[in-house]
C-alpha cells in the first residue's frame, strides 16, 4: 500500500491541480493586471510588434491583443507545456515501478497524460469564460513527451548505476 501511496499519489494530486485550475473562470486568472503594473511593455511592443501568428483561429500579436495580453497568451502556453511536462514525468515515474517493458511504460505514459489533456479540455467547456481548443492539447502532449522522455533518461541511468 506504501509503495502505490509513494508512487501514484503524486500523479492524483497533481491532476487535481490542474483541474482545480482548469475549474476557475479566465477572470480569475487573469494576468494582465499584473504584467501590466509591474513591467514596462514598451519593450515588448518594440521587440514584438513585427511578431504575428495564429492560434486557435485568433490572431496572437500586440497590434491584435495590446502588449500584456500577447505576454500573458506566451505565459499560459509555457504553463500548459511545463503542467503537462510534470504529469508525463510522474506518469512515467508511477508506471515504470510496475511494468518492466520500456517502450510499454512510455506509450502508456503518453497515452494517459493525452487522455487527461483531452478531458481537461473538455472540462474548460463547461467553465465560465474558458473554451476547450485542441491546440492547447497538442501542447499539453509535447510537454507530457518532454516530461516522459526526461523520465526515461533518469530511470535508465538509474538502473545502469543499480547493475
Amino acid at each position: 500500500m506504501k509503495k502505490i501511496l509513494l508512487y501514484w499519489l503524486p500523479v492524483f494530486l497533481w491532476m487535481g491541480i490542474i483541474f482545480y485550475a482548469s475549474s476557475q473562470p479566465y477572470e480569475k486568472q487573469d494576468l494582465r493586471p499584473t504584467i501590466s503594473a509591474n513591467l514596462d511593455l514598451t519593450i515588448i511592443e518594440t521587440l514584438f510588434s513585427s511578431v504575428e501568428l495564429h492560434y486557435a483561429g485568433d490572431e496572437i500579436s500586440v497590434k491584435a491583443l495590446g502588449a500584456a495580453h500577447f505576454l500573458e497568451f506566451f505565459i499560459r502556453k509555457a504553463a500548459h507545456f511545463f503542467t503537462y511536462f510534470v504529469l508525463g514525468f510522474l506518469m512515467y515515474r508511477a508506471l515504470n515501478h510496475y511494468l518492466l517493458n520500456n517502450r510499454l511504460t512510455w506509450l502508456i505514459a503518453w497515452f494517459m497524460t493525452i487522455s487527461y489533456a483531452i478531458s481537461d479540455e473538455i472540462h474548460q467547456g463547461f467553465t465560465p469564460n474558458r473554451s476547450p481548443h485542441i491546440e492547447d492539447v497538442m501542447i499539453d502532449a509535447t510537454g507530457g513527451l518532454f516530461g516522459i522522455l526526461l523520465a526515461t533518461i533518469i530511470y535508465k541511468k538509474y538502473r545502469t548505476k543499480r547493475i
